[in-house]
């Protein structure tokens, strides 16, 4: 498994195939300096002398584990939110339960490359969780938070704020912490936002029949 950034890996995987043109020279071109960019940004904010956010950070990105502040946000919804906020927490749930299937089974599976490696790249010790036993691309957390934000959004325009942005936290944390490089956050929640869109449009029409 590689531990590089997955745009390395695809112009690897293009480098070593029969085809080649011009088209496919620029795509290797495109993907090696979109690689060595989310190494960058990686080493960036692992460079970053922030201690005050260390903590606080590296808790919200465990306690994004098993989706739990979605799986209790809808559960407030559930109980406290009447009709609308019960159709919200199950169209929240149900883009959750489709992006997990999506991510961690045929994403992941298939770029089958390992975590990033933070004592290289200077992460402080003081932000490190456990590093997750799973490949690292794309970002499930992040993609799970981003489609949750987006169908619960999109079912109740009020929490839309405010929800997009602990997404957004969340997201950000698994880079934080050194468990994840922004492409891999970036293309999970890209993968959430879709997933959430399409389920709430999906529960929308059904209620409208």
């Amino acid at each position: 498994m590689s531990t590089q950034p997955v745009e390395y890996r695809l112009a690897d995987w293009l480098t070593d195939s029969t085809t080649w043109g011009p088209a496919h020279t620029a795509a290797v071109d495109v993907l090696r300096r979109l690689g060595a960019l989310d190494q960058r940004a990686y080493d960036a904010v692992a460079g970053w002398s922030s201690p005050a956010l260390d903590v606080p950070l590296r808790e919200v990105s465990r306690f994004a584990n098993f989706s739990k502040p979605w799986l209790l946000t809808a559960g407030v919804l559930a109980l406290a939110g009447g009709p609308a906020g019960r159709r919200a927490a199950v169209t929240g749930i149900a883009a959750i339960a489709a992006t997990s299937l999506v991510v961690n089974q045929p994403m992941k599976l298939a770029s089958n490359r390992t975590r990033p490696d933070r004592e290289q790249s200077g992460v402080p010790r003081g932000r490190w969780i456990r590093m997750p036993d799973s490949t690292s691309f794309p970002s499930g957390h992040s993609a799970s938070a981003a489609a949750f934000a987006v169908a619960v959004g999109d079912i109740l325009p009020a929490l839309r704020l405010p929800i997009r942005a602990a997404a957004s936290v969340v997201a950000f944390s698994r880079v934080y912490t050194g468990v994840h490089y922004p492409g891999d956050v970036l293309v999970g929640a890209s993968v959430g936002l879709v997933v959430g869109r399409v389920t709430s449009r999906a529960v929308v029409r059904w209620s409208a029949r």
